[in-house]
Formats: C-alpha cells, sequence, structure tokens
C-alpha cells in the first residue's frame, strides 16, 4: 500500500481513537481579518503613460534637460549656476554610454547594480556633491527609473521635497499630511514619507497606482537586499512600516489588504504537511503515515500544542533516526538503533544536558499506541504501520522521580526570587512616580524655561516636532547636563510598572495579561450594598473563564492604565492583537496592554512583556548584585502569588480557583514551601493541639508518678531483649515473650535463642512421638517466632552502629 493511498484512506475516515482531549477549537472561529496569504508580493506593471509633470525628457538635448532644471530647483540666480553645472556633469557621464534615450544609457552605465554615480568623481569631493544632487533631480524628474539598489547607493538628504515639488499630486500630498500627524518623532516621519517617494520612483508610477502587492514587493526587497531607511543591514528591518496603515486608511489599499504591515507579512498558521516538510524527511512513506497520523490528532489538540507535537515526531524522533540509520524503511525499530537515539536524547545540541526527556518518549509512545489500536479498526490502513513499541517500561522507571525534580527546581527559583520582587516592585513604582513628577513639572513651564524637583534644577528643551499636536517634553539636567526624553521614557517606565505590578498582584499568565480588555473590568454589588470591583479572565490554558476579585492595590493599576489611554485617545481604542502561540489575530478589541506600533494601535505581545520585565532587572542589576543572572519570567510571578496566598492561610482549593487551576494538584505544585513555614506551622499546630487537650495534662508531674515513669522503663527489660509496650500499659501477651511483636532482641543475646530453639525441638519430637497434635501446633508457632526474630537481629547486628552526630557531653573541669 503507497503512502499516498494512505493519506487518502485516512482522509476519508473519521477519526477512531478515544483518547481524552484537551478542548475542542471551534472550527468557525475568525482566524483574523485577512488571510496571511492573501498578498503575493509584486511589482506594478509599466503604466501606458508614466508620469511627467515636467515633460518628457527621454530624447530630450542635454542643454533642454539643464535648463528646465535649473529654472524648476532654485529661485536664485545665483544657485542656478550650481544646479545646471551638476547636471551638465551627470548628463556629460550618461552620454559615455550607448542607447537611444537616457533611461538606456542609465540602464547601460551599471549603475543599478548598487554603484553610486559619486564614485566616477574618485576623490574630487566638488564633484561628488554636484553628481549626487544632479542624480537625485533626474530621479524625481523621472529623467530615468532607476531599480531599488540604484537608487539607495546614492545619498539624498532632501529627496521627497524634490520628488513632491515635481510631482505636484494632490493625493500624494494627503499622504504626506498624515504622515505628519503620526505621534512620532520628526526623523521617522520623513523616513515614512521617503518610503514612499522611493517606491513611486522605482516603479515609474504615481500613488494611485501604487498597490498592496508593489508596496510589499518594494518593502521585501528592501530588507533582502540591506537597504532600509534609518536600519543596519542584516538588522532584518522592512520598509515601508509606518506609510502602509496610512495608505491604507487613506483608501489607496483595498478594505480587503490588512491594516498594518505586519499583519500583511505574517505568515500565520501553517499545514501539517508544510510542517513536516520543513524537516525534509528522506522516507516518503513515513512522511505521509507522520502527516495523516497528526492530522488525525490535530482534531483534538490547539495549534501550539500540535506544533510541539510535530516537533517532537518529526524533528527529534524521526529525523534523528534517519541521521542514526538512513536505511530505515519503516517503524520497526532495532534496539541498536533506538539505544543510540535514546543517548542523542540526553545531550542537546549546544551539549547542556536535556532535562526534558519524558516528553519525546511520551509522544513516541502515544504514536505507536495509536498506530496499534488503529490498525485493529482500519487494517487495510494502519496494519502495515503496526509495530512494537520501542519505548519500554524501563525507559519511563523514573518519570516520577523527575517530575518531583522538576518541581524542586522550580520551588527553589520561588525562593531564590521571593525576597527579590519586593525590591523589583519598589523599583518600578519608584522610577514610574520619579518620571511623572519631572513631566508634570516639566509641562507646566514654557520651552527655555527652568524648573526645579527634588532640589534639582532642570531645563525644558524645545525639539524639532513642535509640530506635532503632542510634541515630545524634554528637559536638561542642569548640575549634570544629562538630556532626558520625558515623555518618551515615562510613557516606557508606565507600562512596565503595569505589567509587572499586574502581574504581581493577580497571578495572571502572560497570555491572559495581554488578552486583557477594558470589559474584563466588571463589579459585583454584596446585599450589604458594598461594590466589588472584578476582572474576569479570558480562557487560555485551561479553556475555563474565571473571575477574580481586584484589591485596592490592583484595583489602582488597572484605573490607571484606563486614564492613560483616555488622556490620550479619549476611550480605550480597539485593536487588533497576533496571537504568537495560535499564529492567529484576534478581532479588534479594547485591550488594555496596548502600544503604538508599525503605525497603528495593535495588542502587547508575550514577547514585550519578557522584554519589559528582562529591562527592569537589568537596571536593578546595577545597583543590586542579587539581580546578576538572574531573569524573571512572567510565570515567576504567578508563582510567587500561589506560593503567598497559600502560605498566607487561604484554602488550597480557593487558591486554584483564583489561578484557573482545573486539580489542586498543580496549584500545590506552584506552591514552594520555605523552612521557616515548615517551623511555624509546626508550632502552630502544637498550640492548637495544646489548646484542644485538657488543662490537666499539661500539669507539673508529681514525685510519684515521675518515679512510676522510671520504674515502666525498667520492667521493660527482660532476658533476651527490651519491651516496646507504650507507658502506662501491661504486657498484653501475659510474658510469652518469644511470641510478642514488641519485643527488640538483644544480639548479644543471640546465643540463648539457639539454646531455645535446640530446646524446642527436643520437645516437637516427644510431642510427635506421644501424638500431642495440639503441643505440635504451639511449638512449631513459637519455632516461627523465634526465627523470624533472629533474623531480625542478626540483621541489626550486620548493620552496625550508625553515628547520628550528636554532640557528647563534655567531662567537668576540675581545679588543678
Amino acid at each position: 500500500m503507497a503512502g499516498s493511498n494512505v493519506g487518502n484512506s485516512l482522509r476519508l475516515k473519521g477519526p477512531t481513537t478515544n483518547r481524552v482531549r484537551r478542548h475542542e477549537l471551534d472550527s468557525t472561529v475568525s482566524a483574523g481579518n485577512f488571510t496571511p496569504t492573501a498578498i503575493t508580493p509584486a511589482p506594478p506593471p509599466l503604466p501606458a503613460r508614466p508620469p511627467r509633470s515636467l515633460g518628457d525628457f527621454s530624447t530630450a538635448p542635454a542643454k533642454e534637460i539643464i535648463e528646465v532644471t535649473a529654472d524648476h530647483f532654485s529661485q536664485s540666480d545665483a544657485l542656478k549656476w550650481k544646479q545646471r553645472s551638476s547636471m551638465r556633469a551627470f548628463l556629460a557621464h550618461l552620454a559615455t554610454f550607448p542607447g537611444a534615450t537616457w533611461q538606456e544609457r542609465w540602464e547601460a552605465s551599471g549603475h543599478d547594480q548598487g554603484r553610486p554615480v559619486a564614485d566616477i568623481a574618485g576623490d574630487n569631493k566638488g564633484l561628488r556633491n554636484r553628481l549626487n544632487l544632479a542624480t537625485g533631480y533626474a530621479f524625481s524628474m523621472r529623467l530615468v527609473r532607476p531599480t531599488l539598489l540604484g537608487f539607495r547607493c546614492n545619498r539624498f538628504f532632501h529627496y521627497s521635497p524634490w520628488f513632491r515639488g515635481v510631482a505636484k499630486d494632490p493625493w500624494l500630498e494627503e499622504f504626506c499630511v498624515r504622515a505628519d500627524q503620526l505621534p512620532m518623532s520628526q526623523a521617522r516621519r520623513g523616513k515614512t514619507k521617503f518610503d514612499v517617494c522611493c517606491a513611486l520612483t522605482i516603479f515609474g508610477i504615481d500613488l494611485e497606482d501604487l498597490t498592496p502587492e508593489a508596496f510589499l514587493h518594494y518593502s521585501i526587497e528592501s530588507r533582502a537586499h540591506g537597504v532600509t531607511v534609518g536600519e543596519k543591514a542584516g538588522s532584518g528591518s522592512y520598509a515601508g512600516t509606518l506609510a502602509w496603515p496610512i495608505l491604507h486608511d487613506m483608501g489607496q489599499f483595498p478594505a480587503s489588504a490588512p491594516r498594518s504591515f505586519r499583519a500583511a507579512v505574517t505568515r500565520g498558521q501553517i499545514s501539517v504537511e508544510e510542517a513536516v516538510d520543513r524537516h525534509h524527511l528522506r522516507n516518503r512513506e513515513v512522511r505521509d503515515v507522520l502527516v495523516e497520523y497528526i492530522r488525525r490528532r490535530s482534531v483534538g489538540l490547539d495549534y501550539s500544542t500540535l506544533r510541539q507535537l510535530t516537533n517532537l515526531l518529526v524533528r527529534v524522533f524521526w529525523k534523528q533516526i534517519e541521521e542514526i540509520n538512513p536505511d530505515q524503511k519503516d517503524l520497526r525499530l532495532s534496539e541498536e538503533t533506538f539505544t543510540s537515539w535514546k543517548e542523542w536524547l540526553l545531550v542537546l545540541p549546544n551539549g547542556n544536558p536535556r532535562l526534558d526527556v519524558d516528553g519525546p518518549l511520551m509522544a513516541i509512545r502515544a504514536l505507536y499506541l495509536d498506530l496499534q489500536a488503529w490498525a485493529v479498526a482500519e487494517p487495510e490502513c494502519w496494519a502495515k504501520w503496526s509495530a512494537p513499541c520501542p519505548v519500554r517500561d524501563a525507559d519511563l522507571r523514573w518519570f516520577h522521580l523527575r517530575r518531583r525534580r522538576l518541581q524542586e527546581r522550580m520551588a527553589n527559583r520561588t525562593r531564590e526570587r521571593q525576597p527579590l520582587l519586593p525590591v523589583l516592585s519598589q523599583y518600578v513604582n519608584d522610577t514610574w512616580h520619579r518620571l511623572r513628577t519631572l513631566l508634570e513639572a516639566a509641562g507646566q513651564v514654557e520651552n527655555g524655561e527652568e524648573f526645579t524637583v527634588d532640589g534639582t534644577t532642570w531645563l525644558r528643551v524645545s525639539t524639532k516636532d513642535q509640530r506635532h499636536n503632542r510634541p515630545p517634553v524634554r528637559a536638561v539636567n542642569r548640575a549634570t547636563g544629562e538630556l532626558v526624553h520625558l515623555s518618551r521614557d515615562e510613557n516606557t517606565v508606565f507600562w512596565q510598572w503595569a505589567v509587572v505590578e499586574t502581574l504581581r498582584l493577580a497571578g495572571l499568565r502572560a497570555e491572559e495579561l495581554t488578552e486583557l480588555t477594558h470589559l474584563s473590568v466588571r463589579q459585583y454589588q454584596r446585599s450589604s450594598g458594598e461594590v466589588v470591583a472584578l476582572l474576569v479572565v479570558s480562557p487560555s490554558k485551561s479553556d475555563r473563564e474565571r473571575v477574580i476579585p481586584m484589591s485596592a492595590e490592583l484595583f489602582h493599576v488597572i484605573a490607571q492604565i484606563i486614564r492613560r489611554h483616555r488622556n490620550q485617545h479619549g476611550t480605550v481604542p480597539v485593536c487588533a492583537r497576533y496571537d504568537l502561540h495560535e499564529k492567529v489575530w484576534s478581532e479588534e478589541l479594547p485591550y488594555l496592554f496596548q502600544t503604538f506600533h508599525g503605525g497603528v494601535q495593535r495588542g502587547m505581545s508575550t514577547t514585550t512583556v519578557w522584554r519589559m520585565i528582562k529591562r527592569a532587572c537589568d537596571a536593578l542589576a546595577v545597583t543590586y548584585p542579587q539581580f546578576k543572572g538572574v531573569k524573571f519570567a512572567p510565570h515567576d510571578f504567578r508563582r510567587l502569588f500561589a506560593t503567598e496566598l497559600v502560605n498566607n492561610g487561604l484554602p488550597i482549593h480557593i487558591g486554584a480557583a483564583l489561578l484557573g487551576h482545573l486539580d489542586i494538584r498543580t496549584t500545590r505544585g506552584y506552591v514552594a514551601v520555605f523552612d521557616e513555614d515548615v517551623i511555624s506551622q509546626y508550632q502552630q499546630f502544637l498550640a492548637r493541639r495544646r489548646a484542644e487537650r485538657p488543662e490537666d495534662e499539661y500539669r507539673e508531674p508529681s514525685a510519684e508518678e515521675w518515679s512510676d515513669f522510671q520504674q515502666h522503663f525498667d520492667k521493660r527489660r527482660v532476658e533476651l531483649g527490651s519491651c516496646g509496650r507504650p507507658y502506662g500499659t501491661s504486657c498484653a501477651h501475659e510474658h510469652a515473650c518469644i511470641r510478642c511483636p514488641m519485643l527488640s532482641i538483644d544480639p548479644k543475646m543471640l546465643f540463648r535463642l539457639d539454646e531455645l530453639e535446640k530446646d524446642l525441638v527436643k520437645r516437637r519430637t516427644r510431642a510427635v512421638a506421644e501424638g500431642w497434635q495440639g503441643e505440635i501446633e504451639g511449638i512449631d508457632l513459637t519455632l516461627t517466632f523465634l526465627r523470624g526474630k533472629r533474623a531480625q537481629a542478626q540483621r541489626f547486628q550486620r548493620s552496625g552502629t550508625v553515628d547520628l552526630g550528636l554532640p557528647r557531653q563534655r567531662p567537668p573541669i576540675t581545679d588543678g
């Protein structure tokens, strides 16, 4: 049966596995506002009538072009000489190459391959400047149409005004007006306008002909060639990220196109076939089986779990099996092959030991057991692939032990970070309060005026962005000369404070934090009239919504977030959020944690949350050496939150409900027990037990009671050893010590047991001869107890004594 036939037959049948599914996904849920692969980057076709606002100069004589350049780019007679000289040198250079038009001569010159025009001037700096200037004029006049490399290898500082002055395009002017309203620096707004002018130049079109496919092509090519404006080569940054949403809002791009550039370049979810084929398996039949198996399992898995399963079965398991044994044809593995794979599994590619060896083993075991079960139900499809499972019970013998070691590491991690959490919280609070105070004080003075905060004098300085409706605020420390970007830095530390405090006070997962919306804040009025603020947490890992009563501190944090959005936007803006785990875009919602990114408001990602926490810890490491090398993960706040709840006396099942755990054992694994907690809890237990007992049990013993207590231990001494009966009890076996389980044999008396055994054997021989059946049964029982006691004493004798390390009493010091 060929692999393709296996795939076709499996797709016609429903799943037969009865394994428990974590949770089903609703197939009707929207994957976002667009299809990730809907836009294919492609350059636009050349228009039938290329834009020529100053005229068609493709075959015009050099003298005419020189005069038009001088008249258009200079209003001063003194400067026209400079424009004439620059364009004369540029055209003289192009005239040395063959071609009937200036465009053909430009293409023959080789400058489109990335050679700047000014290089022909050598060390002549004046000529270099004139050639560079004339090249920009030629591009903006549409005299020649360069490629992307031919354009970007030349440096122009004022190209956007040149191009706009020549184009005189009202639609382009509308774009530039909108770009000037971006809440960004003047430099970034200038790059936004430059990207569009550059794209129109190299495509030879007007703005009305610019399509999403063409602009995406320009952005991807800029990234591939490392010529993105303001970015270093190899940085991986795209061009035009800020221009994209402006073009979309203007209506230049159709409504079906993504509104943000990030959405246009995000691939989103990939099929099972694509995920498997990324690893280039040699055996195509096994590849088809893995594809069909993973597709069937995907019915009950979310996308992130499905990706993890694919990674374990394809990359970690079968890809390495093919490396070990290239001739492996099916799933029936030899002991040598699987042993080699297990040895490879123990070490990561970087040389560190692999901590999670059970995950791959459990996934492989499930694969083989599922195929065996499916082979019974569908032998025509799966019988060929049914094979003995190579994962033995011995491989998973220490599974629970490794789980305990993992829990111990997590508990130790929690104990290490528990004393650092108050320091981190205090730092983010103080940092935000200090910058907020500075920003408020700077906002009350004009540019060039001084103000004083906490004894330090500051000078508010102006910026180049005063035309903006919310110009940035900057100040200089008069004592040190330090320039502080108050509005920018205050916004950064505010979100840092909001992230740390919300995680600390609510115990949320990172994805739950980013999914909080304005609709998550609710209130509940109790029968007494008291209003309780609630925080509704959307379903995430456990697929179950939960409600958290907000403390006063948590409510303060949420209120500050909402207040900031209202001060800046009038309301909490609605925006989309990209789920890094499920690889889908959400519907537009009023997310609380959102930032302005790529020209649009966008829900904060979990990666941004990680980076904010890391920046705070790195800043603290300068003054607190305890933070050096310490990484605070968002989940560390959750574990600390659970530990604090339970150790402060909250019932653990209530803590499980607040944390959203379906199993109380999960919550128990989150809680780290500290040594002082063990001692204090035990002391509290003793205090409660003593409080419940009668008071007369704790009175001082009398002399008669103390003497009787001491005599009890004396009476426990017998010939063969010592009796372990409790104080205040008499012998329950009428001194039949050899049969009593409370008797502890002294190893020194083993010879006495041998004598008793010889005597009992003689008595049994006499009883057998006389036919005393009742006596025989009693002697046999006594012999059984005797031999058991002797074996126990011999074990104690072989083990010897153990030094417990107890301090020894020193002899008294005598005078002399």
